[in-house]
């Protein structure tokens, strides 16, 4: 009876985060955070404002998340998932409510865009207390065997804020499960928050991870929040960027599926990793050169669905990378930092690449509205910058799976035991 208990709650608590979550690179509350992104120009001028104003909606996701990570894994690690999530929840809704209010016409054009930036920062104070809960509640949850699964599940996120508010507050009854699915689970986060960012920051392999695939996150977060300003050049039109956006998060969905059941059964997380770098950044690098070019729909459609469906998939896997690599350091801090890594990252490649755009005086292809700018070397610097971050992570990234380790050698220990146990019950 008990097992079967535990396991309506897994189905549930999964939910839970399958409508609240996303990846992208590393992308939760991705309803709020890139709503404005595909219809960049268009968004500009029903709010009459810039579309650098129309990009920080973006890019505050970045500002407000990097200090607030900190407090969250701290809150995930010491007050557990239930009020982290819930809280997440609320903040998901409100935030959305006054983004809805904030496009109103009547609410005055002066106090439209306010209004909207407010809705967007509580979205961006719920994203850090959403993103870092997967890989806790895989370790919590979920044995060993599923968990790159479970953290892959966090992707197909489809359901609204108000309903998962509801479902969240009504839902979730407990941190963690009666009975741990594994050993590790049993001492999750058992290192005190200080002391693991201090055994975090002497890790080489993961700093290594930390930086690169930080950088990875940020790519993700430029192509999302740029992609309909760099195709509207050429002549693409919204429709067709969205389209594009689609393409994207579905296949990477699809990728994510089967790369978390692969690494269940294999447990290679650095091979995948390291492979799927090397495919996005081949994917990224095409992508640099096709949305330069006119009258390339397939070619375009075609390197967006393989940038998702390579990039996607690694996502779950790099996370949970990131917790064997650093065991016994609590979930939510290992996988945390990364997030943090690629929120600082993310801010910095936006600003970047939109300091390195030029005015475009004739572009007669163009679809963009007013502000017309090349962004071939905004471009260039991005494959270039994915191209080197991968490079050095194929170089010098290797470690051992602490985690695994630890499991199986407390596996080995009961197994120990029992066989002690029983040949002194047969002595007697």
């Amino acid at each position: 009876m008990l097992v079967v208990t535990v396991e309506r709650k897994t189905f549930l608590l999964t939910g839970r985060n399958l409508q609240q979550n996303q990846a992208q690179c590393e992308r939760p509350s991705a309803e709020i955070w890139l709503t404005f992104a595909p219809i960049a120009d268009q968004s500009a001028q029903y709010l009459k404002v810039t579309l650098d104003d129309i990009n920080w909606l973006s890019v505050v996701f970045m500002v407000v998340a990097i200090p607030l990570s900190f407090g969250t894994t701290w809150m995930l690690d010491t007050l557990g998932l239930r009020i982290t999530l819930i809280l997440g929840s609320w903040l998901n809704m409100l935030g959305a409510l006054l983004r809805f209010l904030g496009t109103l016409p009547w609410v005055g054009y002066k106090f439209q865009f306010p209004t909207v930036m407010l809705g967007q920062t509580l979205g961006a104070l719920a994203q850090p207390l959403i993103i870092f809960a997967p890989t806790k509640l895989a370790a919590l949850w979920f044995p060993d065997c599923q968990r790159a699964t479970a953290n892959m599940i966090l992707l197909a996120y489809a359901v609204p804020a108000c309903i998962t508010c509801f479902l969240a507050t009504v839902g979730i009854r407990s941190s963690k499960p009666p009975m741990p699915p594994s050993a590790s689970a049993e001492s999750s986060g058992s290192e005190a928050f200080i002391h693991g960012l201090k055994l975090l920051l002497k890790n080489r392999a993961y700093l290594i991870l930390l930086l690169c695939f930080g950088s990875g996150i940020a790519i993700f977060t430029c192509f999302s929040t740029l992609l309909e300003q760099i195709l509207c050049v050429k002549g693409y039109t919204n429709d067709f960027a969205g389209l594009c956006g689609a393409l994207f998060i579905v296949f990477g969905i699809v990728g994510a599926g089967i790369v978390g059941v692969y690494v269940d059964k294999t447990r290679r997380f650095t091979e995948v990793t390291k492979m799927g770098l090397s495919l996005s950044t081949l994917s990224c690098i095409a992508f640099s050169v096709v949305c330069l070019m006119p009258d390339q729909k397939v070619a375009v459609a075609a390197v967006c669905s393989l940038f998702g469906f390579f990039g996607f998939a690694i996502y779950p896997v790099a996370m949970e990378l990131s917790v064997e690599c650093s065991y016994p350091v609590g979930e939510a801090t290992s996988a945390g930092l990364i997030f943090v890594s690629g929120q600082i990252q993310s801010a910095v490649y936006i600003i970047l690449l939109q300091a390195l755009t030029k005015p475009l005086t004739e572009a007669p292809l163009s679809t963009c509205g007013d502000a017309v700018l090349s962004w071939k070397v905004p471009m260039m610097v991005m494959a270039g910058l994915s191209t080197i971050f991968t490079c050095c992570f194929l170089i010098f990234f290797n470690t051992r799976y602490r985690r695994l380790e630890a499991e199986e050698q407390a596996a080995y220990e009961t197994r120990e035991n029992s066989a002690s146990t029983t040949y002194e019950v047969v002595g007697t």
